[in-house]
């Protein structure tokens, strides 16, 4: 059966136009040996883009599946990056090859923070789902949920000695865990309003936190000793069974209570500083060494911080001291009562102000790198999409900021309104509130760059070689391409210029604004004034007007230039010839004004998209409603007919752009992709690229392939993505036996577990299968006495290399990603647990997989411990799993002793044979040529 009608598919080919999304942090990141402080990372929309700031390129994209970025973080080996998105997820990439093959799911909603140990082997994420979870980046497994916050996390950092976590949420709660028992020993309970930040400074010894407020609190942490606490609970529940009376009983309850918050560390205030900002901190953070310290609200300004080494604090104290003794001195000599000189040790003498940036934009995120030669580099993420570098020195007597770069070429400062393909199809034109912007399509590179006044409707002059704006205040402005200079400015309107469409005789164009007129122009060459050649530039003359008793929100020409079609501010379209300018049709149906429109290329429909939602379209000849559609869930703000065909194009506000057919009145496919409002799109004349501009500053680009769509497949997969959709926000796994405490299981189900836990049973259905045939086979060959045929093969046994049946079970455990694992084996029925428990015996006995076996077995014995235990068949497997896992395991230890004992030996005899040293001490040393080289050259070149 041959397709009556053929659509096809379109697939977005790149995301342009944005630098970096406010929604996420800015890090310092190093690419394959290249220099520290010259690459950052910032999240473009669902990417992550790395930028090198003194090239300001673009180097490397880490590409995202669908989802935002919220947050990212650097490993400590500077090798990878985990990236947290807004549906939960946290994915690992590697600097070196730009891909993911690490990703975690655990969180509900968006990733809010993400922190790795000194290490780089764990990983701790806090989300708005208020769930903190550790993560083993090493096995690519969750490690435990902490639970106890009340709101969004905002923060969380390992502590660098000890196994402790400290948390910050909008709770207004700080929140210490210890990670050996996975419970919340310390809530502090001292900020009035959310704690948006936190910091260690002083070797983890002092915790600032920052909150809605313009003071800095800061806490004295003191570490207690362990040999101390031991017998202090004791004591305390001897005193309580001893003493019968209520009242007295519950005091004591509440101070063992006390004692028990107390067992770890104590916190105390020591003091506050007072931030220059009035609004609330949105990040607080340190550099590596905690010597500079960073602080900024919603405003434009950077408040930077010294922190003072203690040797410093100690002199400063003695001067002070010193100072007090001599001035007591004195007053003893006037005659004055004796005073005993004190000085008070305050927190402004430990963290000094340096100085106050201002940044050119509001500030979104910031990053710092200290270097050993004392320069401390800033990275600002500002929220107009930009990206500004900053180098000072905190050992000047008056330290100042400089501006070392800025990025921003590559994107406008605000939301694109207006985009426009050239005749060619090779080029993009782009129009903000500040610039205009001209693309190579297939390069996406910036060709132009032109200052213009706030942009709302945009062309390409026939022949691509100038370009026409119309502006919010009713202006139209003529750019030249080649020499990117603004050729005239022509008051055409005294209300925004909303809508202009250029003449199918492409003389002239038409334009139509909130004035309540609709303007005609010719194009028209005239004598350059300005040129002392006698060349002549382009210039538009106005021919017509019409006036019309409503604001004009868009114009259509009909490709035959016979009509044109005027959209009004009271929800009606109005045609008129164009010749005569008589009125000839009123198309009255939408609820709320008609946004956009556009005539099919026959001039036989019209299509018109409403705020109120729907897309009509009607007949040209007697402006009959063919039929009415419900397109997107807000406002449709652009409409556009692909040339040459009945099929159109929808952008809305609900963040999606829509196909249609007119003819059959079906919705074709839907382009996501976009993560705010669509403001406008632009087919090429080909019809093979769209161009769409977004509220989330992104332009992004669509290609026609050449893969045909089949309506009913599409409306399938749309009900799968919702399906999978619901899956990911089900409830938590549940341990049976289990009450829900602090911490919990740190997977959640999705669709890929449920499909590896299919795929799990699957393979025991057919292991139980093949081993009763086996069985069957046996007997049915000692009842003969004689050898019978050996059986047929399984197909998938056989397409995987004729293997046991019991070796293919092990294969498909194998293939289940490891942070999927847990949660897959969690949904399987305790039937399978039984036979699995089986076959881990002969694994184990076999030696095969030990290390991945012992985890399964862990897992399932944990949460199936009570039906394990009361089912007498399971017992001797249990006890002879017991004695085989044991032995097998001592071995694989001693295994794994023998072979690093034998490694740093040869270590040893290598580097006392040929006097050289190994891994980290030899990059260090050839860090060290490689200045000395530079130095060389750097003398060489200036005596040159």
């Amino acid at each position: 059966m041959g397709l009556t009608k053929q659509y096809l598919r379109y697939v977005s080919t790149a995301v342009f136009g944005v630098i970096g999304s406010p929604k996420a942090n800015i890090a310092y990141v190093t690419i394959r040996g290249g220099e520290k402080g010259r690459f950052v990372a910032v999240a473009a929309c669902e990417h992550v883009f790395i930028w090198d700031v003194r090239k300001g390129e673009k180097v490397l994209i880490l590409e995202g599946k669908k989802h935002e970025v919220t947050h990212l973080c650097p490993s400590p080996d500077g090798i990878h990056v985990a990236v947290g998105y807004e549906d939960g997820s946290v994915r690992i990439f590697s600097l070196l090859s730009g891909e993911s093959n690490v990703s975690f799911n655990g969180h509900k909603n968006a990733v809010t923070a993400i922190q790795y140990d000194s290490l780089g082997a764990r990983l701790v994420t806090g989300s708005r789902d208020t769930d903190v979870i550790v993560w083993d980046v090493i096995n690519e497994c969750g490690l435990y949920r902490l639970k106890g916050h009340k709101d969004a996390i905002t923060q969380v950092l390992f502590l660098k000695e000890k196994n402790l976590l400290v948390s910050s949420s909008k709770d207004t709660f700080v929140k210490w865990w210890d990670l050996d028992t996975q419970h919340c020993f310390k809530t502090m309970v001292g900020h009035r309003s959310e704690v948006w930040g936190l910091a260690l400074l002083n070797q983890e010894n002092r915790l600032l936190t920052g909150s809605a407020d313009s003071e800095l609190r800061a806490w004295d942490i003191t570490y207690l000793e362990e040999g101390k606490e031991v017998g202090e609970p004791q004591q305390k529940k001897g005193k309580s069974l001893l003493d019968d009376d209520e009242d007295d009983d519950d005091g004591i309850e509440e101070g063992a209570d006390e004692e028990l918050e107390e067992r770890i560390l104590s916190c105390k205030k020591a003091g506050s500083i007072l931030r220059e900002g009035r609004d609330r901190v949105v990040s607080l953070m340190t550099d590596t060494k905690a010597r500079v310290l960073l602080c900024h609200g919603t405003d434009n300004g950077l408040e930077v911080f010294s922190v003072l080494p203690e040797e410093e604090v100690q002199k400063k104290m003695d001067k002070k001291l010193k100072r007090a003794k001599k001035k007591a001195l004195k007053a003893q000599e006037a005659g004055e009562e004796a005073v005993e000189a004190t000085v008070e040790r305050k927190i402004e003498d430990e963290i000094q102000r340096l100085l106050n940036l201002r940044a050119s934009a509001k500030i979104r995120s910031v990053d710092c790198l200290s270097f050993p030669s004392g320069e401390v580099r800033l990275a600002l993420l500002l929220q107009n999409n930009t990206v500004e570098t900053y180098s000072l020195r905190p050992s000047d007597p008056t330290p100042a900021g400089t501006k070392t770069s800025r990025l921003t070429l590559a994107g406008h400062r605000t939301d694109t309104r207006t985009v426009a393909f050239s005749s060619e199809n090779t080029a993009i034109l782009s129009a903000s509130a500040e610039t205009v912007k001209v693309w190579n399509r297939s390069t996406l590179q910036v060709v132009r760059t032109m200052a213009c006044e706030y942009a709302l409707s945009s062309l390409f002059v026939p022949g691509d070689r100038q370009i026409i704006l119309g502006s919010k205040s009713g202006k139209i402005q003529l750019f030249e391409l080649a020499s990117g200079i603004l050729l005239e400015t022509i008051d055409a309107h005294d209300g925004a210029l909303w809508s202009m469409c250029l003449s199918p005789d492409q003389r002239g164009i038409v334009t139509g604004s909130a004035d309540k007129t609709v303007k005609f122009w010719d194009f028209e060459l005239i004598k350059d004034e300005q040129s002392d050649q006698k060349s002549k530039r382009l210039t538009l003359k106005h021919t017509r007007t019409l006036q019309l008793d409503e604001d004009v929100l868009c114009v259509r020409f009909s490709p035959d230039q016979r009509l044109l079609a005027v959209s009004l501010l009271d929800c009606t379209v109005k045609v008129f010839y164009v010749d005569t300018l008589k009125f000839f049709l009123s198309l009255y149906g939408h609820k709320l004004p008609v946004l956009c429109m556009d005539i099919s290329h026959d001039s036989a429909l019209i299509a018109t998209g409403s705020a109120d939602r729907n897309v009509k379209i009607w007949g040209l000849d007697f402006g009959d409603c063919h039929r009415s559609m419900f397109a997107h869930d807000d406002s449709v703000m652009f409409l556009q007919f692909v040339p040459k065909t009945h099929l159109f194009f929808t952008a809305g506000k609900d963040k999606k752009i829509k196909q249609w057919d007119a003819d059959k009145f079906e919705h074709i496919q839907t382009l996501e992709g976009h993560h705010r409002e669509v403001w406008c799109i632009a087919i090429s004349p080909n019809g093979d690229h769209i161009v769409s501009s977004s509220h989330d500053k992104s332009l992004r680009l669509w290609e026609r392939t050449r893969e045909p769509i089949i309506l009913e497949e599409e409306k399938e997969m749309e009900r799968e993505a919702e399906f999978e959709e619901s899956m990911a926000k089900g409830d938590e796994p549940v341990v049976p036996g289990e009450t829900a405490g602090e911490a919990a299981p740190a997977g959640k189900k999705t669709i890929e577990t449920v499909k590896a836990a299919e795929r799990i049973m699957e393979a025991l259905e057919l292991y139980r299968e093949e081993t009763q045939k086996m069985e069957e086979h046996e007997e049915a060959c000692k009842a003969a006495g004689k050898q019978l045929p050996p059986l047929k093969v399984n197909p998938i046994l056989a397409a995987y290399g004729n293997i046991s049946p019991s070796r293919y079970v092990l294969d498909v455990i194998r293939k289940v990603r490891s942070s999927e694992l847990e949660v897959s084996l969690l949904v399987l029925p305790f039937p399978y647990v039984s036979d699995l428990l089986k076959l881990f015996n002969c694994y184990v006995k076999d030696g095969l997989e030990v290390e991945l076996v012992c985890r399964c077995l862990f897992f399932l014995l944990r949460i199936h411990f009570g039906q394990i235990t009361s089912n007498q068949m399971l017992v001797s497997v249990i006890d002879e799993l017991r004695v085989n896992t044991i032995s097998k395991v001592r071995e694989i230890r001693d295994v794994l002793g023998f072979n690093s004992a034998g490694l740093q030996f040869l270590q040893r005899e290598i580097e006392s044979k040929e006097d050289v040293m190994f891994f980290a001490d030899a990059t260090s040393h050839f860090e060290e040529k490689k200045r000395k080289r530079k130095k060389r050259e750097r003398a060489i070149l200036s005596l040159a």
